[in-house]
């Protein structure tokens, strides 16, 4: 009966801390606190030095559980990148990913063994463990922060964010072993990297295609959709880890397949597996908050600030420089990435690897990993949003929100139901009948009462709606139905739905800036006009267009003498103005023939009309 009670006793305690730790997360949403900071002092807290008394030393236990918790928080990451949206940050994001994150481990280490007397494979295996940054911080700050940052910047800090944590579980693996065996890299050490790449790269695109094949043609029972992909991802992880593969890897590129293939019950995977990281962080934050002892962790606390120092000022920027500067990015943006690097509980979590593996001075690795991850939230968590707006990546509007909800609808791989409620100020309550042709209404609730889409008529501010979308244009509803700053309001009622006049002396980069675009490097710097005299030199005339990115061109509105008076900026993600392009490319010989046709009237069309 005692050991009844004991573990009763057990799982209250363990409750009660997850509970604290989530209430926790409103005084950190206020503060601007990085949450990881919190749960980790509710841990501490509750640990063997704090006012819990609890011991625990169970490393085995912390690594079983943080495997796990780790596996889904990356296969959540890979499912929320979409390719489409971020594929000019790619690579620049892979590149600092991968070699950033090799490039940093080799810098600590070197400083590491000619500064504070590692050996040097110490000094390396120390790196890797710190190397990685940690996502869930960076994005909760930049959340609370209500920051919305330039979109290259953005979609990069994302990409990498989420997909360094392999590399550096790779480098501390082999490490690890190394250390253990006291032996040095060699040719051994580069065949088992390439082996795990290789290994948890099939192994991911396996389990990817199998998870979408299952999602797509069994039909579960509901509400088991969302669990049969936490089984097979905790599945593939154990599978590709027992054959030496990278199971991280693995995962992650698992749940980037998923992510970006057309899936059945996409929202309801999505919506349980947001909850899931959720608990999966909580947990492992506070089993490594109580796993530290605060009193040992001062001993540490000379080489630990020295670490962290030189990881922010010089580990983190010397990599991001050598990475970033062959794309293009300017010195602002390379500074902001390299202080954009906080560690999290990824590094505290490999910090456990060579204590389960018997390495010598085990608890240097995770003594010395905690303190660089307490240095870094404090520092650098506290300091993101100042730091965004002093190197200009911070936009000078807040980040929208809008309260989306999405239902799946069974057997549908294409479409989806998604739910706004529709503010007064809004694009949708403005211009409610320029709504894309591809956003069909369904239901509307307005004052209480439920009506179908042929009762309710056109959608108002006030109403809550639900359509029918295609699933992969869903993400761009959103700025439909955010509230809109007041001259933006203005601007709507007196022009067409998502055209919007531009000065011809406007900045190029100022307008890609607002309206969160990537413009080919050639029309940087330039204005409007600039770039319509570069693009048609001698032969401007009404109608001409300008391609800025996939959804945004430039139109000539108005030309004298060859130079450009008036344009406007058409946003066809916003509304769908591309309904009388055929749907099926005509040959070359009929392309050219539209398009000639298509510019020779297009001057007809009035910019205060909405294109039908």
């Amino acid at each position: 009966m005692h050991q009844i009670a004991v573990a009763n006793l057990v799982l209250a305690l363990g409750a009660t801390l997850i509970l604290l730790g989530i209430l926790s997360s409103l005084l950190a949403s206020r503060f601007g606190t990085p949450l990881l900071l919190v749960f980790l002092v509710v841990g501490m807290l509750a640990g063997v030095d704090g006012p819990g008394g609890i011991e625990f030393s169970n490393y085995r236990l912390t690594y079983l559980i943080g495997s796990c918790a780790l596996a889904i928080i990356l296969f959540d990451g890979g499912l929320r990148t979409r390719l489409a949206e971020t594929r000019e940050a790619l690579a620049p994001s892979l590149t600092l990913a991968t070699a950033g994150v090799a490039m940093t481990a080799i810098l600590i280490g070197a400083f590491g063994s000619l500064v504070l007397g590692y050996g040097l494979i110490e000094g390396l295996l120390l790196g890797s463990i710190v190397a990685s940054t940690d996502a869930a911080a960076v994005f909760f700050l930049l959340k609370t922060g209500g920051l919305q940052l330039r979109p290259r910047i953005g979609a990069m800090l994302e990409i990498e964010s989420g997909s360094n944590d392999p590399v550096a579980v790779f480098l501390t693996i082999v490490l690890t072993e190394l250390a253990v065996a006291h032996s040095a890299p060699g040719l051994g050490t580069l065949t088992d990297l390439v082996k795990q790449a290789a290994l948890g790269g099939a192994m991911g695109i396996a389990g990817g295609s199998l998870a979408t094949m299952a999602l797509n043609r069994l039909t579960l029972p509901g509400g088991l959709h969302p669990l049969f992909v936490i089984a097979l991802t905790v599945s593939v992880f154990g599978v590709t880890s027992y054959f030496d593969g990278s199971g991280f890897l693995a995962v992650y590129l698992a749940g980037l397949m998923v992510g970006n293939s057309g899936v059945r019950a996409y929202p309801v995977v999505s919506k349980f597996l947001e909850s899931a990281t959720w608990l999966c962080q909580i947990v492992m934050f506070l089993m490594l908050g109580l796993l530290v002892t605060p009193s040992k962790l001062i001993e540490y606390a000379p080489e630990g600030l020295t670490i962290a120092l030189f990881l922010m000022v010089i580990g983190r920027p010397a990599a991001v420089w050598i990475c970033l500067k062959p794309f293009g990015f300017t010195p602002p943006e390379i500074n902001f990435v390299s202080w954009v690097g906080l560690r999290g509980a990824v590094s505290i979590f490999l910090a456990t690897v060579p204590t389960l593996a018997g390495a010598p001075n085990a608890p240097m690795y995770f003594n010395v990993a905690f303190f660089v991850v307490l240095i870094s939230l404090l520092v650098q968590g506290w300091s993101i949003a100042p730091a965004a707006r002093f190197f200009g990546m911070a936009l000078k509007r807040a980040a929208a929100s809008a309260r989306r909800v999405e239902i799946d609808l069974p057997g549908q791989t294409n479409n989806e139901m998604v739910g706004y409620p529709v503010r007064p100020d809004s694009y949708a309550a403005l211009r409610p009948a320029a709504l894309p042709a591809w956003l069909k209404p369904v239901i509307v609730v307005r004052d209480g009462t439920v009506k179908n889409a042929a009762e309710a008529g056109q959608i108002r501010g006030g109403d809550y709606a639900y359509f029918i979308a295609p699933q992969d244009r869903v993400n761009r509803l959103d700025r439909l139905f955010v509230s809109l700053p007041a001259e933006t309001v203005a601007a709507a009622k007196r022009t067409a739905f998502g055209e919007f006049a531009v000065a011809p002396d406007a900045s190029l980069s100022d307008l890609a800036t607002f309206y969160e675009m990537q413009i080919p490097q050639n029309l940087v710097g330039l204005t409007v006009a600039e770039a319509f005299s570069a693009r048609y030199v001698g032969r401007l005339r009404v109608g001409n267009r300008l391609t800025l990115a996939s959804y945004a061109e430039l139109v000539a509105r108005s030309v004298e003498d060859g130079r450009l008076i008036k344009a406007s900026l058409r946003l066809e993600d916003v509304a769908d103005l591309t309904m009388r392009t055929p749907q099926v490319p005509p040959p070359r010989l009929m392309r050219r023939l539209y398009s000639r046709l298509h510019q020779r009237f297009w001057g007809e069309v009035k910019p205060t009309e909405p294109v039908k």
